[in-house]
């Protein structure tokens, strides 16, 4: 259960501002269809997140365990670091409408996420954790958290939710939990 709600609270925090959630809301204004979206958004979250969990699962097996806690507690301050660089939206590409809203949704999304915050924090904390399902299933939450009311409510969100301020505290989570994992400390690390 922890491996699932850390994944989900983390995962929530970091999308905060993220391309991928500004994708969203460019999707949602373009196409102004929002299932086809957030269906788009959960499958490609899925398959993003499970690839990346079972990245995160390899490498937890095949390193040793002192050597895994130096590069999670280094990768978690690492990611406090890029939390606090805002994401613009890069040229990930809408697509067109040939492959309908679903299908462009999915393509970007996924595209967008190759390598995004969201995907590195899947495979740490796929790494740490011996609980793939409870990890993916965490972070795919989390992303949907995040995701859904950006596809939803449009930019009016963002004029109610002070990024900046998410994204200070995403950065200090994953500070935490960087020096409690290079400390060995608590039941985390």
């Amino acid at each position: 259960m922890e491996a699932f709600l850390l994944s989900t609270g983390i995962v929530a925090l970091a999308e905060m501002g993220d391309k991928t959630q500004l994708l969203s809301l460019l999707l949602a204004a373009k196409f102004r269809r929002p299932v086809p979206i957030i269906l788009g958004i959960l499958v490609a979250t899925l398959f993003n997140h499970a690839f990346a969990g079972a990245v995160g699962t390899w490498v937890q097996q095949t390193l040793g365990p002192d050597l895994m806690r130096w590069i999670l507690g280094a990768s978690f301050i690492a990611m406090a670091a890029w939390m606090l660089m805002p994401d613009k939206l890069d040229d990930t590409g809408t697509g067109s409408a040939r492959f309908g809203v679903f299908g462009t949704t999915l393509i970007a999304f996924f595209l967008a996420e190759m390598g995004d915050k969201t995907q590195i924090a899947t495979v740490a904390l796929a790494a740490r954790y011996d609980a793939f399902f409870q990890v993916v299933a965490g972070t795919t939450l989390g992303m949907m958290i995040a995701n859904v009311p950006a596809v939803l409510l449009g930019e009016r969100i963002t004029r109610v939710v002070p990024i900046a301020l998410v994204h200070r505290v995403a950065a200090a989570l994953f500070a935490l939990l960087g020096v409690m994992a290079l400390l060995n400390v608590g039941q985390l690390f």
